[in-house]
């Protein structure tokens, strides 16, 4: 993990804990793995980036959909967790959509504070 990503990925790592969760890192190429009972949570996580914030949510995106077996869609929900400035970027993707592949946003603040961005 490059820059910024790896402060947002520990810092959704600790509230994914505090919220009853059992939590991986790095789990064949997913930035977060979270187990809660049978339901699995796959997170793919991005930090500041600079000027190509944007772009590399789509990337971020991307990434996810790629890592979605068939299986899983349905049983697993996902999450993109980007840094608090970028969470606009990544509500660019039409909360219906969003829904259907049950993919949820956070934000996490200079603080480290997590948020869940509502559709």
């Amino acid at each position: 993990m490059r820059g910024d990503e790896k402060r947002v990925v520990e810092a959704f790592r600790t509230y994914l804990l505090s919220e009853g969760w059992s939590v991986r890192t790095e789990v064949d190429h997913i930035d977060v793995v979270a187990t809660r009972g049978d339901h699995h949570l796959y997170a793919e996580a991005k930090g500041r980036t600079g000027r190509n914030g944007p772009l590399d949510v789509d990337t971020m995106y991307g990434q996810l959909l790629r890592r979605m077996s068939q299986d899983e869609v349905g049983l697993s929900s996902f999450a993109v967790v980007v840094p608090e400035e970028m969470a606009r970027a990544a509500t660019r993707v039409p909360a219906r959509v969003r829904g259907l592949l049950n993919i949820q946003i956070y934000a996490v603040s200079d603080t480290n504070d997590v948020r869940h961005i509502e559709s």
